[in-house]
């Protein structure tokens, strides 16, 4: 599935409130934002609520991890088959969270590939976004693991870093496209983030965790919108 850029990606986790009906519930917020701003916003589900979200709620969705198998023998693992067949439109590939080796990576991006599926990858060094660059991703993430879910983001902690990644992964294929995590929270975090080059943010407990998830993102877009302007 085509979509548009700058993009938000929503990473819900595993979190109490982005799980079951609540999970109905952010989506919904998200929605309405994404419709009401016309900007491009994605939630990334777990895989329990893909087909519960999908079902309710006029929003894309991917799924937050894929197991690198086919189809088969395979119990207890979430295939790219049957992230597809719940109604997600892409996946996200190996976050720090959940990692895996490069030849899984390779696999499953491929397997994407052939599902018409979204593949947007993690990378947690300025050597793996290179490494990542030749399995030619939708979208390669650029999130440096020690600064996820901390009080600084990376836009503002590693700002000449953020825009080396952007560099090295756009030097080699320009039809990459390059967002960043990590730490993302506030309109200025997505405003720098978009002026050193990132085509969009991959963020989760900043909107997920916010007392008013609906405020919280729209601060987000306005960051984005601006973050434009200065481009």
């Amino acid at each position: 599935m085509e979509i548009s850029f700058p993009v938000i990606i929503i990473n819900f986790k595993t979190y109490p409130e982005a799980t079951g009906e609540k999970a109905i519930e952010l989506a919904e917020i998200i929605k309405n934002v994404r419709e009401s701003e016309n900007v491009e916003i994605l939630a990334a589900v777990q895989s329990s609520d893909i087909y519960r979200v999908k079902k309710n709620v006029n929003l894309p969705v991917l799924a937050q991890h894929i197991d690198p198998v086919k189809p088969g023998r395979n119990t207890g693992f979430f295939t790219v088959l049957a992230a597809k067949k719940a109604g997600a439109i892409g996946t996200i590939i190996n976050h720090s969270e959940h990692p895996l080796n490069l030849k899984e990576i390779r696999f499953l991006i491929s397997e994407c590939r052939k599902e018409e599926l979204l593949s947007c990858v993690c990378a947690g060094t300025l050597e793996e976004c290179l490494s990542l660059t030749a399995f030619k991703p939708d979208i390669i993430a650029y999130e440096p693991p020690e600064l996820i879910s901390g009080p600084s983001s990376v836009s503002k902690s590693k700002p000449a870093t953020l825009k080396k990644s952007v560099k090295i992964i756009k030097n080699v294929n320009r039809l990459i496209h390059v967002v960043c995590g990590a730490g993302i929270k506030s309109q200025e975090d997505v405003e720098e983030a978009i002026k050193l080059g990132a085509e969009g943010v991959l963020i989760s407990s900043g909107v997920v965790k916010a007392k008013n998830p609906k405020k919280a993102l729209q601060d987000l877009v306005e960051g984005l919108k601006k973050g434009l302007k200065r481009v």
